[in-house]
């Protein structure tokens, strides 16, 4: 029973797990210690950074790149194709330290900024600049990362 597939093509780094049901496409780079869950879909032409975690059910498309350390929950879908049914196709850029909700979608060439956060749901149609947290159909910045780690300490010390 095949319960993965994953393109010889792959450069997969040190202490990679990869869930079941997972595809991951030609020319994907890997960095060391990335999670990627069951069902999700890495297309070809993508590089994931170290210390990177997506979730299941999740889409990455061709031309994605992910910095390092990045979330990516489940269900995130990102986009390739600004005009579908387009052959020109543009990834989706996520810089280091990035944490995005469950079922977030971003458009075909956003570049979302180091330390910013996307919350679950949101629809993210622009770039997102770094150090923010942006929420929303489309997303908008309702606060900076600083308020976002202070939030998140205070809901891990109740």
């Amino acid at each position: 029973m095949v319960t993965n597939f994953i393109s010889r093509k792959t450069k997969i780094g040190e202490n990679v797990q990869i869930w079941h049901f997972s595809y991951v496409g030609d020319d994907v780079e890997i960095g060391d210690n990335v999670k990627i869950g069951s069902l999700a879909h890495i297309d070809y032409n993508v590089k994931i950074g170290a210390d990177t975690k997506i979730e299941g059910q999740a889409y990455i498309p061709p031309l994605s790149r992910i910095g390092k350390n990045v979330f990516i929950g489940p269900a995130v879908v990102l986009t390739n194709d600004p005009f579908p049914m387009c052959d020109k196709m543009i990834g989706v850029t996520i810089e280091d330290n990035v944490v995005i909700g469950a079922r977030a979608v971003i458009k075909a060439g956003v570049t979302v900024g180091k330390n910013s956060v996307i919350a679950m749901g949101s629809v993210v149609t622009r770039d997102v600049p770094e150090n923010s947290v942006v929420v929303g159909s489309p997303a908008t910045i309702r606060y900076t990362r600083d308020e976002y780690d202070k939030k998140q300490r205070r809901w891990k010390e109740s």
